[in-house]
């Protein structure tokens, strides 16, 4: 008899009153998922709704110096981990314990890392969970589907021939596992593209296009001008998210 990982076990019951949980997820590295996912939980938080965000990006977690949230401090521990609030969003990384270290796993220690992760942290009041994955169709991201109730995942991609590809892989990939997507954006497109055929042909909601801005490095750190740089175009999303949990 095949025994469920009791870590999962608990993993789903701290996620069991979470309302929608969203991965999102890009078939390459490059799309820019991080920037996407972090002014996601930061928007959803303006618009009243308590949100939950993780980075499970570990190998290589950027979002902490995204949001500019100070690492040394270390979560709360009461029956589990407790994230912090960074600008209303209820925040957990594995930065807080490697710090900007390298974490150089491979195989089965990834999955290790993902399951202690998920079976320790509790998200007190959150309604939307927002989920930075890893990259790429590869194990590390679509394990996290399996380990979590219901994920509706997000799809972030460019209107790059290789890019858009790769997109449809992942599309595909996920309809052969039964995940509903939530959507995609188009990131670094001044106008919809060839995501938005590729979203038509897949009868998945084209959620938007975001135009290459020139000035969002100097965001990087900074949540209230992330927020400024991307509401507009991030709307949709937005909007889609309200409707689903409403």
């Amino acid at each position: 008899m095949i025994r469920l990982d009791p870590r999962l076990l608990a993993a789903r019951e701290r996620l069991s009153h979470i309302k929608l949980v969203v991965p999102v997820m890009s078939s390459k590295g490059g799309v820019g998922k991080t920037v996407i996912a972090g002014t996601l939980a930061l928007l959803l938080t303006k618009n009243n709704v308590e949100t939950g965000l993780l980075d499970l990006d570990f190998t290589n977690p950027g979002l902490h110096i995204l949001l500019g949230a100070d690492i040394r401090s270390w979560p709360e521990e009461e029956k589990g981990v407790v994230p912090p609030k960074i600008y209303g969003v209820r925040f957990m990384t594995a930065a807080y314990y490697s710090g900007d270290e390298p974490l150089p796993l491979r195989g089965r220690y990834v999955d290790e890392v993902f399951k202690e992760i998920l079976c320790i942290t509790r998200w007190p009041g959150v309604e939307v969970l927002v989920i930075d994955t890893p990259p790429g169709i590869r194990d590390e991201a679509l394990n996290i589907l399996t380990y979590i109730p219901s994920p509706k995942p997000l799809i972030v991609g460019t209107s790059c021939p290789l890019a858009v590809h790769s997109v449809e892989k992942l599309i595909k990939v996920l309809r052969e596992s039964n995940h509903e997507i939530i959507g995609l954006v188009e990131n670094m497109a001044d106008q919809p593209g060839p995501l938005r055929r590729l979203s038509e042909k897949y009868g998945i909601d084209y959620l938007g296009n975001i135009p290459y801005i020139k000035d969002l490095d100097t965001a990087i750190g900074s949540p209230d001008k992330l927020v400024e740089l991307l509401s507009p175009y991030l709307a949709r999303v937005i909007e889609k998210i309200r409707t689903i949990i409403s």
